[in-house]
């Protein structure tokens, strides 16, 4: 028997080679797996990334929402402007809580809603729904707290309003799908989302100063009188341009759902007004144009009421003068009789011219597309002649009358109204009206109603304030209220050398203690006239100066007072 000997290296080598090859394998093994592993993860990332939608993956839905230029006034502060903002959402079918708990949550949270809304969104079988468009950061990190993996969000563009209400219907607003949906957003939706222009801010007319002038004396003075709603204009009367347009009662178009269809409505545009004795200086300039009055001392019968048919064309009581007046006189006493006396001597012809002209006949043609045409009469008489020509039976928009009042103090052009910044190389294009003689006619005769007739009220020491009063019963199933009327304020600055035209408008009024009672515009819509135009005279640059004013030193002795009173008496 051969025995062999092994030798000591020759037993520890030959033992370990199979429990190293052994290890190796087990190794190599359990690398292919975690390579396997690793692969298998990727490529179905992968997928998830080519196939799977946002409601699958977890998050919110997201829409195509154009960027939007921003819109400035026409010094450059902004109006609208575009920045990221927050949408909160749900997919129903993988909330994982209780849908009863987590409403209540959401109620608390996102107080917009109550339970049962959250709580018919959380039920919905649909695999997303929205719970909150435009949400707040705090408020999205609140609802995130709440750990419900059901709950998605999502960034997404915000239009914003930094000023909030101010100008809210001169700007309007976006929808959810990013368009315009009212105002300069929506007349100029394609000038904003056009990536070659909106790069440049769309500037308007506006004067962010003069708007919250208007916008916060109108606001007192409506609140005041308890008036149903308020209009108020400020317009360049060379140009055209609005520097204020203000509509009463308002909204935030930052946040539109409680917005009621009062508020949404722009009555300097969309509401027609049968606007009274503010029409008396259109008709006596149409007179005077036309021929039909060649002298201010002409006088015109007012002892008593004029009958015409079945109807009877009557002062105001208290106000009546019961004799006869020159030019000068109806406009400072206001008188209907005289008034219609004039209308009826024009006839019916050029009366229809001068509301023609004027663009009584047709929409304003302002740039945005919420107005409204006014109410042209549908019967032409020689009633509706006479009452036309103190405001009764035909109804504008105050833009409408703003318009006229501009081109009656401007040397007679009529410029369109417009929200657009006018480019200093592109004067305004108008149409003339009236004669430049009877433009510089008016402005005396807008200044002595001021300064001695129902305009008084409005006068701002320093500023030349011309203008004239309207007071008109609110027309009611077919006829005509007795208790409710609409109180108007048209005036001028500074009548010397007429820059702007100033328009404050108060729908149904009630009287006070200090107005003892009255409605009319001169306790209510003149002082608002007075206020914006000191508030603002120095910001458009209008110096008040109490040694300058208009000559009417040729009109002026054919003026009467009774004895002992040196004014005339508060009218309309």
């Amino acid at each position: 028997m051969i025995v062999v000997v092994a030798q000591p290296g020759e037993r520890a080598t030959g033992g370990r080679s199979p429990l190293v090859a052994a290890a190796h394998l087990r190794l190599m093994i359990l690398m292919l797996l975690f390579l396997a592993g690793g692969v298998l993860i990727i490529g179905r990332l992968g997928m998830l990334a080519v196939s799977t939608s946002p409601e699958s993956a977890g998050a919110a839905p997201t829409q195509f929402v154009p960027s939007r230029g921003d819109i400035v006034d026409r010094n450059g502060a902004p109006l609208a402007r575009t920045i990221d903002g927050w949408s909160i959402g749900v997919h129903p079918r993988k909330v994982i809580g209780d849908k009863r708990e987590l409403a209540t949550n959401l109620a608390a949270l996102l107080p917009d809603h109550d339970f049962a809304y959250y709580y018919h969104k959380l039920s919905m079988d649909t695999s997303f729904t929205y719970l909150s468009r435009r949400a707040l950061p705090e408020t999205v990190e609140k609802v995130n707290a709440l750990g419900e993996p059901g709950i998605a969000f999502a960034r997404e563009p915000e239009r914003l309003y930094p000023q909030t209400t101010l100008a809210a219907h001169a700007l309007g607003f976006t929808g959810f799908d990013g368009h315009g949906m009212r105002g300069i957003e929506r007349a100029f939706d394609k000038r904003l989302t056009d990536p070659a222009e909106r790069a440049q801010p769309l500037q308007l007319s506006l004067d962010l100063r003069v708007q919250a002038a208007m916008e916060s004396e109108l606001s007192q003075a409506m609140a005041k009188f308890q008036a149903k709603g308020a209009a108020g204009i400020v317009m360049d009367v060379h140009s055209g341009e609005l520097l204020a347009m203000v509509s009463l009662p308002t909204f935030n178009p930052n946040n539109i759902r409680h917005a009621t269809q009062d508020e949404l409505r722009n009555n300097v545009t969309q509401a027609r007004y049968e606007l009274g004795s503010t029409f008396k200086p259109l008709a006596m300039a149409q007179a005077i144009d036309t021929g039909t009055v060649t002298s201010m001392a002409r006088r015109f019968d007012a002892t008593k009421p004029m009958k015409v048919g079945r109807f009877t064309i009557h002062d105001d009581p208290g106000d009546e003068q019961e004799r006869w007046l020159n030019i000068p006189e109806t406009l400072i006493y206001s008188s209907n009789i005289a008034t219609a006396r004039i209308a009826d001597l024009m006839g019916e012809q050029k009366m229809r011219d001068l509301f023609h002209k004027l663009d009584f006949d047709r929409e304003s043609p302002i740039e945005i597309r919420e107005k409204m045409a006014p109410l042209w009469p549908g019967y032409w008489g020689r009633t509706t002649t006479m009452t036309t020509a103190y405001g009764h039976g035909i109804a504008v928009t105050p833009l409408h009358l703003a318009t006229a009042y501009a081109s009656l103090v401007n040397g007679g052009i009529l410029y369109p109204p417009t929200l657009l910044k006018a480019a200093s190389d592109h004067p305004a294009k108008g149409k003339r009206v009236f004669s430049p003689a009877t433009s510089a006619r008016l402005c005396q005769l807008l200044r002595l109603v001021v300064l001695d007739g129902t305009g008084r009220k409005g006068d701002a020491p320093g500023y030349r304030v011309g203008g004239k009063t309207g007071t008109a019963e609110v027309s009611s199933g077919g006829g005509y209220s007795r208790h409710k009327n609409v109180s108007t304020f048209a005036a001028a600055f500074p009548m010397d050398d007429p820059r702007y035209v100033v328009v404050a408008m108060l729908d149904s009024p009630v009287g006070t203690k200090e107005t003892y009672g009255f409605t009319t515009a001169a306790w209510n819509a003149a002082p608002v006239v007075k206020a914006v135009i000191e508030r603002t005279g120095p910001v458009l640059g209008v110096r008040p100066d109490e040694h300058r004013d208009i000559d009417e030193s040729d009109i002026t002795p054919l003026l009467w007072h009774p004895p002992g009173d040196k004014t005339a008496k508060d009218a309309q």
